[in-house]
């Protein structure tokens, strides 16, 4: 076979890797958006804020709706975002991880206010997390009620029934039907267009509204009412962040290529189709999306509906765990327990607290708000912070780091400051309206996420206050040997320089020090993956001491028998079955002089007590582990 032959086989490979990987995306990365169309333009019409429907109106809407898909999306998202990938992952933890934010102490105010930001972007998604599904599903079953008002007592309780079912498979992962979610969202975008194409027949002039002077108009001349229609236009572009924060799975080159090639056309037509529609029938703003479909179609578009609304749901749902593992694995939220539900891929995961907890609050904000119109007046107001959180931190990215020309750099974000501000204050009018409750989740998980991180660095203060270096330590049982015993002892630490407390104490009272001892530092690192065989590294001491350091990215998880494996594969000489595993477990008590709020202290020693035990979190065989305890005044 000739060079050029294999080229080409390769070349093939690659490009139908890349398609399989675009038609994955178009099920995992643009459900959010894509489901849209059920209740954003409607909201411009039938909303509380809605303007009437007249063809200025409606051109300026269509024009607006237009501009934010091409500006947010195509521009800022996929053409300039999408490069900041933290090791090929993305999301604002990732973005903030890039911005080196375990470096930055309040002594660096600038630095510090772009990491509390970055933190209080991340916990907005919380919210997002959590109305995403209800409205997106209610949405989809509510078309029930254009086939037939009998169907109008019974939207609420199917639409729990769903959520419930959906909440309940998350314990089994996605993998397995991955692969489903692909091609149901395909012929989704293939209905939305063939729709829209539909409703483009009887009205093919809305197509003048590309021209962004229809928007403008619609905005100058339209006084108030007409910025706070922006509100409503968000919700064509409220999949944004999720997009960017599912980059790692798939990877931007397929993110683009589904977008363009399927996605945005799609959307437009559908819209365009709407707009159409309302233009000859503008009576039918109470559900313009169903109104496109032919009566025969109504029930198999609420069921395509329903299934894509789900796997959009899907989306949201595994991008808030996945938001947790960040967050636990960079040191802003305490242990929880994290099961993998894919051997094969390892951003499968499901951790059950936080799955419950959302299942909880869905079900209420369905039950409290009733309808997807409802919704849609509290959804919006925390993506659009997040944007604006975005923008800010990728600009100083470009500009710290990058190295990028301060003027393209300066020129990049006041646009897309402009335009992401005049989201946000259009949808200011929308925190009385229910928009309280994602800033209110928002404010609930970034003050746990700073007091775990406060609490955990005043807690290693007090700890390093107790240490004694390691040379310190080996030259005293050198010159007092203790008695030896056979076996390995592994001793965890944060700081390989010093010995832990839990050496010291179990010296002290027992007086007996294994044949071998191994300090064992686990480092999650501030990118998102780190490979196998940049793993670990050992050093041998002294007296039988080893130092044995494990690398991970903030995506991995930990697991310490697998990494003695290695280690043991490596030259280490371990033996499992003589290795007795010491932690150290703190007391917290609240000092005279605290070194924060009394009630944050408190409420850090509750967020120690609930944490997920070190033995399950890393994997430790727990018929192996000696825990010693310790007093320690916050």
């Amino acid at each position: 076979m000739t060079n050029n032959q294999t080229g080409d086989k390769d070349s093939g490979q690659q490009n139908r890797q890349i398609l399989r990987m675009t038609l994955l995306a178009l099920g995992v990365v643009y459900g959010d958006i894509g489901t849209s169309p059920l209740y954003a333009l409607r909201e411009c019409f039938h909303g509380e804020h809605a303007v009437a429907v007249t063809p200025p109106h409606v051109y300026g809407v269509l024009s607006l709706i237009v501009w934010a898909l091409i500006i947010i999306i195509s521009v800022k998202y996929l053409v300039f975002v999408l490069r900041a990938d933290n090791n090929g992952e993305g999301g604002i933890l990732a973005l903030m991880a890039l911005m080196e934010p375990r470096r930055v102490t309040r002594a660096k105010p600038f630095r510090w206010a772009l990491v509390l930001m970055g933190l209080f972007g991340a916990a907005l998604l919380y919210g997002d997390g959590m109305i995403t599904p209800a409205i997106s599903v209610l949405s989809a079953v509510e078309g029930l009620k254009v086939a037939t008002d009998a169907f109008d007592p019974y939207v609420i309780p199917i639409t729990i029934a769903i959520l419930i079912a959906l909440f309940a498979i998350q314990n089994r992962g996605t993998a397995a039907i991955g692969s489903f979610f692909g091609p149901v969202i395909t012929v989704w975008f293939i209905t939305l267009a063939i729709l829209g194409l539909g409703g483009l027949v009887h009205h093919p002039g809305v197509l003048r509204a590309f021209s962004p002077h229809y928007g403008l108009a619609f905005l100058f001349s339209g006084g108030a009412k007409a910025f706070l229609v922006l509100g409503s236009v968000f919700l064509v572009a409220t999949g944004g962040e999720a997009l960017y924060a599912d980059m790692g799975h798939f990877g931007s080159r397929p993110i683009r290529l589904g977008w363009f090639s399927v996605v945005l056309p799609s959307l437009l037509l559908n819209y365009f189709g709407q707009g159409a529609y309302l233009l000859e029938h503008p009576d039918a703003t109470a559900n313009t999306f169903y109104s496109l479909a032919p009566h025969w179609a109504l029930y198999p578009l609420v069921v395509l509906a329903t299934l894509a609304t789900v796997i959009a749901s899907q989306a949201v749902i595994s991008g808030v765990f996945s938001l947790t593992m960040q967050a636990i694995h960079l040191g802003y939220a305490p242990r929880l327990r994290i099961d993998h539900t894919s051997a094969s891929q390892m951003g499968q995961i499901y951790l059950g607290l936080i799955n419950w907890v959302l299942l909880a609050a869905t079900i209420g904000l369905v039950l409290g708000f009733k309808n997807s119109s409802g919704l849609a007046a509290a959804y919006g107001v925390a993506v659009t912070i997040t944007m604006v959180i975005t923008t800010i931190l990728f600009s100083a990215l470009a500009w710290n780091r990058w190295k990028w020309p301060p003027a393209l750099v300066v020129a990049l974000m006041v646009t897309f400051l402009v335009i992401d501000l005049a989201f946000f204050g259009a949808n200011i009018i929308k925190i009385e309206h229910g928009g309280w409750f994602p800033l209110l989740v928002a404010g609930f998980v970034f003050v746990h996420f700073t007091t775990w991180s406060r609490g955990r660095m005043i807690l290693g203060e007090r700890i390093r206050e107790q240490l004694v270096p390691v040379d310190t330590f080996i030259e005293q049982i050198r010159q007092d040997p203790p008695t030896r015993v056979p076996g390995t002892a592994i001793f965890m630490t944060g700081n390989l320089r010093n010995v832990p407390p839990s050496m010291q104490h179990n010296l002290r009272h027992n007086h007996v020090l294994h044949e071998q001892v191994v300090l064992l530092s686990i480092v999650t690192e501030e990118v998102s993956h780190i490979r196998a065989s940049q793993r670990i590294e050992f050093e041998s001491l002294p007296m039988g001491f080893r130092l044995l350091v494990a690398h991970y990215g903030f995506m991995q998880q930990p697991n310490v028998p697998a990494l003695l494996r290695q280690a043991a594969a490596a030259g280490l000489d371990i033996d499992p079955e003589t290795t007795t595993f010491f932690l150290g477990r703190e007391t917290l008590l609240s000092a005279k002089k605290p070194s924060m709020a009394a009630w944050r202290s408190k409420l850090f020693a509750l967020m120690s007590r609930n944490a997920h035990a070190a033995t399950a979190y890393f994997h430790i065989p727990t018929d192996r582990v000696i825990e010693v305890g310790m007093q320690i005044e916050l």
